[in-house]
């Protein structure tokens, strides 16, 4: 599982390196960048709750302040994984050696943008965080609702051979 969760996520970085854009020419960028180009993923966990202005400026600063202290994510450690996967011979150790390290990178990410989410839920009323919490009810309901219906599909369908040629 933790293989598999690494090469996940080596491949998200990868697939995620055009979206990126302009940033690639810096060497690094900040993951929430990323987020921004694909949906403000930071600012979703908050939809259907009405937040006040005030609020809302606390948000943006905690963003603004968190954009500079997450770890930033190294394009040499995505190149360097490239160039395991594309060598001549496979070598498992190297791979997992370096996504392993590239898992803890984005485990670091990931604590760091869980704190800002924690400072931000904290800025919420008693009413707003129960609003939250319904729709975090909601959506995880859609979600175990999609991986049956994912799982029942595959089970369906029949398995087919494919021959290399």
């Amino acid at each position: 599982m933790r293989k598999l969760n690494a090469m996940f996520f080596a491949a998200t970085l990868f697939s995620g390196s055009t979206i990126a854009g302009e940033n690639i020419a810096t060497g690094s960028w900040h993951q929430d960048d990323i987020a921004n180009r694909c949906g403000d993923s930071h600012y979703s966990m908050f939809e259907g709750v009405r937040l006040t202005e005030h609020q809302r400026q606390q948000m943006r600063d905690l963003m603004s302040q968190a954009r500079l202290d997450i770890p930033r994510i190294d394009l040499s450690e995505m190149e360097q994984l490239h160039t395991l996967v594309t060598a001549n011979t496979f070598d498992e150790p190297a791979v997992r050696a370096q996504t392993e390290k590239m898992a803890q990178e984005n485990v670091s990410r990931q604590v760091e943008m869980a704190r800002v989410r924690n400072q931000m839920y904290n800025l919420l009323t008693p009413e707003q965080r129960q609003i939250l919490n319904q729709k975090h009810q909601q959506r995880l309901a859609e979600m175990a609702s999609q991986i049956s219906d994912m799982n029942q599909s595959s089970a369906q369908k029949p398995v087919q051979s494919v021959t290399l040629k």
